[in-house]
């Protein structure tokens, strides 16, 4: 068990079951949370408790009818009174729970978060997966990311609403920079289904702060210490950092493209290649740690998003993917039919990285959706790796 005191003087004790902080004294909060949320002034402590914590399965489940039901029986669990706590639940570890605090002069911001992304990943407008009826609870989705914020400073409501919002804002840029995929369309994720935040204002503090937004200094300090922490708290439970930097796979595979479908189109060129599983996952593996692939498969990925948010029109796109990939394999020139492989006088075999790009070239343009243009150049990517795999070794 560890018992840190945060600088707002509250003592936080973290064991593998949840995180619990009892105030020091008066606090204002806000709390997205269903036991005792919205803003309160008239609670003395919180927590955050890791659903999984002692199961084999690792599977959350529901104690009670309700969700606000199943947070008082936790609450009673961690020996805390439920009419005077709010607390959040996850699937997350505690152990790796985030610490992070800053200080400017007369004021400090510290944040503790715990997350996942990797299977609740999602995006601003996705498809729903369920809709409220009577206020039954629907199954808890693993994958959420939980923030407790505690400002060293006196906030009125209005002041922590506003810092609700650039803790949401900074939550979403930590995504950004991880490049984390939604699990529910091909669009990066800007939070998860499930994410929980408490905001906690210190009401015996010497200073008042009336602004929380990002001009101000506590909204600078705010939005640094949340993405900063919110980053290392993905790195520390899933290694999320691997997922930016170390995986062309990850970068593109929000848009279809996977280990499995560069397997397919591999094997229906065997009779050619001659490549089996376990050749291809040697190949695979050198593949997705390429660094130069790494980038070029984000810049590709970012070409998709530009289209999807209508930034540019198809003809731009096509010409910024022909410029992308013949810029990287300035040495190739020809551009032939899809699956056409070519046979040299050695009896050798080729496949052509550029096949799909001349099948949309003859296509009116103008008639294909931004979502079907997507799709082929998708596909035209998954094609242009499969060269890779069967030419570079």
């Amino acid at each position: 068990m560890d018992q840190i005191i945060l600088p707002t003087g509250d003592r936080l004790t973290r064991e593998d079951k949840a995180i619990v902080v009892r105030f020091s004294g008066a606090r204002r909060l806000i709390s997205t949370s269903v036991l005792n949320g919205g803003c309160r002034s008239d609670l003395s402590c919180l927590f955050n408790y890791c659903e999984v914590y002692g199961k084999a399965d690792e599977q959350c489940t529901m104690r009670a009818d309700t969700y606000e039901a199943h947070l008082r029986l936790l609450a009673k669990e961690l020996g805390l009174n439920p009419l005077y706590a709010t607390g959040l639940s996850t699937a997350a570890k505690m152990k790796y729970a985030q610490v992070k605090s800053e200080s400017h002069k007369d004021f400090s911001v510290t944040v503790i978060a715990t997350g996942g992304i990797d299977v609740n990943g999602s995006r601003a407008g996705d498809p729903a997966l369920w809709h409220e009826h009577n206020g039954k609870p629907v199954p808890y989705e693993p994958g959420t990311i939980n923030l407790l914020v505690f400002i060293g400073a006196k906030l009125k409501e209005a002041a922590l609403t506003r810092a609700m919002v650039t803790v949401t804002e900074a939550k979403t840029a930590a995504l950004q920079e991880l490049l984390a995929p939604s699990c529910y369309s091909h669009g990066l994720a800007t939070g998860s289904g499930t994410d929980g935040t408490i905001i906690v204002s210190n009401s015996e503090a010497p200073v008042t702060l009336t602004d929380a937004g990002q001009h101000s200094k506590l909204g600078e300090y705010i939005g640094r210490v949340v993405k900063n922490t919110v980053k290392a708290g993905l790195t520390a439970e899933n290694g999320f950092f691997s997922y930016a930097c170390n995986s062309v796979i990850r970068r593109v595979s929000r848009f279809g493209i996977t280990e499995d479908d560069l397997w397919g189109k591999c094997s229906s060129l065997q009779n050619h290649f001659y490549i089996n599983r376990d050749d291809f996952n040697y190949r695979f593996k050198i593949l997705d740690k390429d660094q130069s692939l790494m980038a070029l498969a984000a810049v590709y990925a970012h070409i998709l998003d530009l289209l999807d948010w209508d930034l540019i029109n198809n003809r731009d796109a096509l010409q910024m993917v022909r410029d992308l990939l013949y810029g990287n394999s300035a040495s190739l020139s020809d551009i032939i039919k899809p699956g056409e492989i070519k046979t040299y006088s050695t009896g050798d075999y080729k496949l052509e990285p550029f096949q799909f790009l001349s099948v949309i070239e003859n296509k009116a343009l103008h008639h294909l959706s931004a979502q079907e243009m997507i799709t082929k150049l998708a596909a035209c990517f998954s094609w242009f790796l499969v060269f890779r795999l069967t030419n570079d070794f």
